[in-house]
């Protein structure tokens, strides 16, 4: 049973980019926009860079490899008239690895070659708005710890 409820699920399907908020290693924030797949069958999300975009020497990468604990949100405005923000804020903690990227790429379907390197979060608590209600009603719950998948 997946930790996203159907609607969540449609949703982070039908979206291509998000923001990760990362702790550098000064303490200062940092927010980056990233492309990301979700792995439905761990509930993990996946960030990755294309082949030869450096991901390893990025300044999230390194962030995540010194702080995991970080914040992604996939939102947008399906209506301008009347207003209707909708989204989904994942806190949680993340896993920096140097190798395995263009494998775990392929598996979940990406659109272009990834980077060896590649980030995954894992979801400790969900956070959404618009998707199965008003776009000012807000769900949270906590996430049960899972155990980080191991491989690719």
């Amino acid at each position: 049973m997946s930790v996203f409820t159907e609607a969540e699920i449609e949703y982070l399907r039908s979206q291509l980019l998000a923001r990760l908020a990362t702790v550098g290693v000064d303490g200062r924030p940092g927010v980056k926009p990233v492309g990301f797949l979700v792995d439905f069958a761990t509930d993990e999300f996946v960030i990755g860079g294309y082949v030869g975009s450096g991901m390893a020497a990025s300044k999230k990468f390194r962030d995540v490899e010194a702080n995991p604990d970080v914040a992604l949100v996939v939102d947008d405005v399906a209506n301008i008239d009347p207003w209707t923000p909708r989204g989904i804020e994942i806190r949680g903690r993340a896993e920096a690895h140097t190798t395995g990227g263009a494998e775990i790429g392929e598996r979940l379907g990406s659109a272009f070659a990834f980077d060896a390197a590649w980030i995954r979060v894992s979801p400790r608590r969900i956070v959404s708005w618009g998707i199965e209600g008003s776009s000012f009603e807000f769900s949270a719950r906590d996430v049960a710890s899972l155990p980080t998948s191991k491989g690719v």
